[in-house]
């Protein structure tokens, strides 16, 4: 009896690490152009580390070149009017390189501004848990990270985020943040950069699949003629996936060419070598001790009689 329950205490120790064990999604941030945000002119940069929303914050803020647009710094040159934060829920690592993807817009509105953009970065990996809600997670993350204070007063948000405060400014249809938009773009003398944060499902009376919404966002940004920013994150919930390799995905170019198929390239080229070599090496092995085999079994007399004279 004692060993059956020291059994269901142990079953149920396993299922709660696994329901607490974070969920890989990635997230992208990029900008039609480079605005300064980086001397070297980085472009499809992708960090393959595994990092906390936190630790992502942190490198949008010295990588990616927010530090300037959300950050308290006097003589910060912001030519950003609009920095987006798009916070998704379903997308994860593993479906980055599937063929069939449950919200095809998204995946297609996410490669095609990675790679068309002048500055773009990527992170595969993101550990992502139900613990905290993304927003806040980036939002501790950026006040953490700015040592010279954090400008909240200039952030709205969505009428889906689960965030509290006064003062907050919410909106409830993309007519609100299009009128923001517009707004800032005839009217904006001190240079103030708006960051907008969407959050899980973009607006509660809206029926409309990230991918829509995320591809809508970007089309009335481009119609404005701002300039803007743009970081995608993920915060999906179920169970963690295998790392899959996004690399080569990340790599292509063109919609029309479908990653992993008819190519083998770097790490694949050096496994198939080697399963090639390993299957000619046992077929050789095989060869060696059969024919060793068929020599030892030659039954032949250690003696010969001498020839009978006639």
């Amino acid at each position: 009896m004692a060993a059956a329950w020291a059994l269901l205490a142990v079953m149920l120790l396993a299922v709660q690490a696994a329901s607490a064990a974070p969920v890989m999604a990635p997230a992208f941030l990029w900008a039609p152009k480079n605005y300064g945000f980086s001397s070297d002119g980085a472009k499809e940069v992708v960090h393959y580390q595994t990092i906390s929303p936190k630790s992502l914050a942190k490198s949008v803020l010295q990588e990616g070149g927010w530090s300037s647009l959300v950050c308290s710094t006097e003589d910060a040159h912001k030519d950003v009017d609009v920095a987006i934060v798009f916070l998704g829920s379903k997308l994860q690592s593993s479906d980055i390189s599937k063929d069939k993807q449950a919200d095809p817009a998204l995946a297609d509105t996410l490669k095609l501004s990675f790679t068309s953009s002048e500055f773009s970065m990527a992170f595969p990996y993101v550990a992502t848990t139900d613990d905290e809600k993304l927003e806040n997670s980036f939002l501790s993350g950026f006040s953490e990270n700015c040592n010279s204070g954090f400008e909240g007063k200039h952030i709205t948000y969505t009428d889906t985020c689960a965030v509290s405060g006064e003062d907050l400014k919410k909106h409830h249809s993309m007519d609100s943040i299009s009128d923001l938009v517009m707004a800032r773009m005839g009217n904006n003398p001190s240079g103030q950069t708006d960051v907008i944060v969407f959050c899980s499902g973009g607006f509660e009376d809206l029926d409309q699949s990230e991918g829509e919404l995320l591809s809508e966002l970007v089309a009335m940004l481009k119609k404005s003629g701002a300039k803007y920013t743009i970081l995608y994150a993920s915060q999906p919930s179920g169970e963690s996936p295998s790392n899959v390799p996004l690399g080569r995905f990340l790599a292509e170019k063109t919609n029309t060419t479908k990653p992993g198929l008819g190519k083998c390239e770097g790490e694949c080229l050096v496994k198939s070598t080697l399963v090639e070599g390993t299957f000619v090496g046992i077929v050789l092995l095989i060869i060696l001790i059969s024919g060793l085999m068929c020599m030892m079994g030659i039954d032949t007399p250690s003696r010969f009689e001498a020839p009978q004279e006639s």
